[in-house]
């Protein structure tokens, strides 16, 4: 899966989120990013993962974290999933995919006995300085805040 591992520079990118805004991950120079890169708006396994973070946002603010997650969804999408479920956090648009084969996450995938290519869930933690802290690449859908933070912590 992804070529990237802990204390590599994190991939710079560019994309634009759910209102067509431009972001960058030198906006988020000399904080600490919580990158996480999810399969589809609206399934039930994102939206458990997007809400979990929805509800533990406060803390992971606390702890001084921004959040973004991408998916290969457009803006509309993206648009309608932060209202369904009032998440916090700007969604990335990444529908040429250059973001997902960038950090490595795009790739083949099964379910019910299909082959497919699609967006595989990682969540990378990006420090103050760009660097990679953590890679999450088994997540917990309903607990991903609780990763997050044990792997800052720990």
């Amino acid at each position: 899966m992804t070529h990237l591992k802990q204390g590599d520079p994190a991939p710079d990118f560019k994309g634009t989120d759910q209102d067509g805004k431009e972001v960058a991950l030198s906006d988020f120079r000399g904080r600490k990013l919580v990158l996480y890169f999810y399969p589809k708006d609206n399934t039930s396994g994102c939206t458990a993962e997007a809400v979990n973070l929805r509800d533990n946002y406060e803390t992971l603010k606390k702890h001084g974290l921004a959040v973004i997650g991408v998916s290969t969804d457009d803006e509309k999408s993206h648009r309608k999933f932060i209202e369904k479920y009032e998440l916090p956090f700007p969604l990335i648009a990444d529908k040429d995919k250059k973001i997902v084969n960038l950090y490595g996450v795009w790739g083949p995938k099964k379910f019910m006995g299909r082959e497919y290519e699609g967006t595989h869930r990682v969540t990378f933690v990006i420090d103050e300085e760009g660097k990679i802290m953590k890679i999450i690449d088994k997540v917990k859908t309903k607990d991903h805040a609780k990763q997050i933070l044990e792997a800052i912590e720990g």
